[in-house]
């Protein structure tokens, strides 16, 4: 499998990107989420050529949920995973990229979650299944695209998964114990974006 460089990656997300404020606020936050699994891989036994694109590939499916007010659809929001898979298939990248998208969503999807929630995408597991997408997973809990964007500690991404039930809480409490807490200090000064 050929893994893309990084101008490569960044020119997919500025060919698929509505506008400039869209780029920016998805690409920063694929960038940002890398710098995190940077800082937790060592030790892993981990391809990080592989991370590193996941990371930068994630969100790419977000595009696609800007309609024409330049919004994003916000009640459409959970899709984005699958509709990034389909966008990078569609681009002819190899299934082991497009995961990445499809299996990154909160700590995981099952057939349940999405029947019993009647989730808007297709009923099917979207979980992490390799060690590289489960770090991909995990470094995304720790920053937000909000208004205006914001990195998030483990203690409040733990309040926050609660309320999905007792096991979301219990996987995240378990990839915080396989990779521990990323220091997001100096990231937070970096970029400018709060800490919650």
């Amino acid at each position: 499998m050929r893994i893309p460089a990084d101008d490569e990656i960044r020119a997919l997300h500025e060919r698929h990107a509505p506008s400039r404020k869209a780029f920016d606020l998805v690409w920063t936050h694929c960038v940002i989420v890398c710098e995190i699994a940077e800082r937790l891989i060592d030790g892993l036994d981990l391809d990080k050529d592989l991370v590193r694109a996941g990371c930068l590939l994630h969100d790419i499916g977000v595009y696609r949920l800007y309609g024409p007010s330049g919004e994003i659809d916000h009640g459409e929001y959970v899709r984005h995973g699958v509709l990034g898979h389909d966008l990078l298939r569609d681009e002819g990248f190899a299934e082991e990229l497009c995961r990445f998208c499809s299996h990154h969503t909160g700590v995981g999807l099952t057939r349940e979650d999405v029947e019993r929630h009647g989730l808007p995408m297709p009923v099917a597991d979207y979980l992490a299944e390799t060690g590289e997408e489960r770090l991909v997973m995990y470094a995304d809990k720790f920053h937000s695209k909000t208004d205006p964007p914001t990195f998030v500690s483990a203690a409040a991404y733990a309040r926050r998964v609660r309320r999905f039930g007792a096991d979301k809480a219990a996987a995240f409490e378990a990839m915080r114990g396989v990779y521990g807490e990323p220091d997001l200090n100096p990231l937070a000064l970096e970029h400018g974006h709060t800490l919650a």
